[in-house]
């Protein structure tokens, strides 16, 4: 009668089979799903499609289209096509797109101080701090988006020291 249920109770080949069964299935879990660290995603580079395809693809998908990815630990962040008023295409005609603006943004996000515009800066290390780069999060899209992002040329400093 091994391997059958006698009683209402599994017999001790069963038992075993399950928690061997149980650890094997925790054991492809852990493979299969990696835990993300901050520090891993704030160093990895921006996501999507191609510096120099983003204009080709955003004329054929819509403004809600996703073109680039950046991180801040786990959280992330979405760059869509937009429109005039915000996302990608605001951002070019507005201030310019090339992979020196893609980096700063995923600088800003990865790197940056909270703005209090929902977004995140870059600050100089002098005292007081000026404020060089910003990025402004938040769409009618999602509020995980990017709305803008460009260079601060007032030289406006934070906060004295």
């Amino acid at each position: 009668m091994k391997g059958k249920i006698f009683n209402g109770k599994s017999t001790r080949r069963n038992r075993t089979r399950s928690a061997a069964v149980a650890v094997v299935a925790a054991a492809v879990t852990a493979v299969l799903v990696p835990a993300a660290s901050p520090a891993s995603a704030q160093s990895s580079s921006p996501i999507g499609v191609a510096i120099d395809s983003v204009d080709a693809t955003c004329k054929h998908n819509g403004r809600n289209y996703i073109v680039r990815q950046y991180f801040r630990g786990v959280q992330r962040y979405t760059l869509r096509c937009g429109t005039a008023t915000w996302g990608w295409k605001h951002i070019k005609l507005g201030h310019g797109w090339n992979a020196g603006m893609d980096g700063k943004i995923n600088n800003a996000i990865a790197n940056g101080a909270p703005n209090g515009r929902g977004g995140f800066s870059i600050y100089t290390n002098q005292c007081p701090p000026v404020e060089r780069f910003r990025t402004i999060i938040g769409t009618p899209a999602g509020l995980n988006d990017v709305l803008t992002a460009y260079n601060v040329t007032n030289l406006a400093s934070a906060s004295k020291c």
